[in-house]
């Protein structure tokens, strides 16, 4: 005798248990919340009241100097979130990302040349370094340079546009590890030995100086520098948010499968080439911004920030703060320049050695930076830590 299975039931009917996906996160935590918020406050009220308002005397006055050097270290900040994107959840590490800095700032000091007009030492419609030459003309690429408008897009579409045509090449090609980083290196520096030309209608080594003007404001002005340090400050907040939400996406957990095993990820259907470059290509207009904030804050642009010892520089802030963990690049953007900034005045001799010396001890004993020791010496003081 035979059993049969029920007729009402048959085997082929039983439904598959339902794959659960994981809720998604939110993008901070409430004291991540609170953090930003903080942040937000001292930026854009904190700071102003501190320069603006409180009196130069005071123990409580905010500097000018304080102003600009802060202002300057967030736009290294942008730089490290930048490297942190690529090279810390990408697993992409590149010593060209300070072409793409000096790229945004050479478009913003374009902008900033023609609003001298005939302020500068020759008092010609041109900029001074092309009556110096016997220039008669503006050549073509200066040819929107005095349309800030047309400025703001060209900060984010000079280098996207060249980070687009590398990384396609590059990543269609696969070419990682560290010959992608000396190739990054070898473009970096070409383009400085171009920008160094006088032909080439960029200044030259002497670059972009003398600013006067932006939107025919005057800029050696206090509130004028507060105001680009607010920008500067909303601008990387605004890029945290950003990259917060892209890795915490399904596109961000893609990269990370990526870094991890890139081999794994093609062999389960997805294709790393167009992940790679869409981050790729962020991270370098992330650079570019930083740099058009840059440049109106120091008041000077050259081919020198194309360096390659620039681009290595970025790399360093994100390894020690922490890669792959977003805050960490900032911080280390931070300790960094503001021990440079120290060391310089101080010990000018002996920065480069500390430099180097940081560096080799973060590789060696902070493997996760600043931000990973102190997540581990926070898990050893918690009640629910383990002896």
């Amino acid at each position: 005798m035979t059993t049969s299975s029920s007729p009402s039931t048959p085997a082929a009917a039983v439904a598959a248990p339902a794959l659960q996906l994981p809720a998604p996160a939110p993008l901070l935590t409430r004291t991540g919340w609170s953090a930003f918020a903080a942040a937000l406050i001292v930026v854009c009220a904190v700071a102003p009241l501190l320069n603006l308002w409180v009196p130069a005397g005071s123990p409580l006055h905010l500097s000018d100097y304080a102003v600009a050097l802060l202002g300057k270290i967030m736009c290294y900040a942008i730089c490290a979130l930048a490297m942190d994107l690529i090279w810390g959840y990408t697993g992409i590490l590149s010593l060209g990302h300070g072409l793409f800095f000096a790229l945004g700032g050479y478009v913003m000091g374009m902008y900033l040349m023609r609003q001298i007009g005939r302020d500068g030492n020759y008092h010609s419609d041109l900029p001074d370094f092309m009556v110096f030459l016997d220039w008669k003309e503006l050549p073509w690429h200066w040819a929107l340079s005095d349309s800030f408008a047309a400025t703001l897009i060209l900060v984010l579409a000079v280098p996207g546009v060249i980070a687009f045509v590398f990384g396609y090449f590059a990543f269609r090609s696969r070419i990682k590890g560290v010959y992608f980083s000396i190739i990054t290196q070898a473009l970096t520096y070409a383009a400085m030995l171009l920008f160094f030309r006088n032909e080439t209608g960029f200044g030259g080594n002497n670059g972009f100086t003398d600013f006067k003007r932006i939107l025919g404001m005057p800029l050696a002005t206090q509130n004028m520098r507060m105001t680009l340090f607010v920008l500067t400050g909303l601008a990387l907040l605004g890029f945290f948010l950003l990259a917060r939400w892209l890795v915490r996406s399904k596109f961000g957990r893609v990269l990370q499968a990526v870094r991890d095993a890139e081999t794994r990820v093609m062999f389960s259907g997805y294709s790393p080439l167009p992940y790679k470059l869409t981050i790729w290509t962020i991270s370098a207009m992330m650079c570019g911004v930083a740099g058009a904030l840059y440049v109106p804050q120091v008041g000077i642009i050259n081919p020198g920030e194309m360096s390659a010892a620039n681009s290595i520089e970025i790399a360093v802030w994100a390894a020690v703060g922490g890669r792959a963990t977003l805050i960490g690049p900032i911080v280390g953007a931070f300790i960094v320049n503001g021990a440079k900034s120290w060391l310089t005045v101080t010990a000018p001799e002996f920065w480069l050695y500390f430099l180097g010396a940081l560096f080799i001890a973060v590789t060696l004993f902070l493997p996760h930076g600043v931000v990973g020791l102190v997540k581990k010496l926070k898990s050893k003081t918690s009640p629910g830590a383990a002896p």
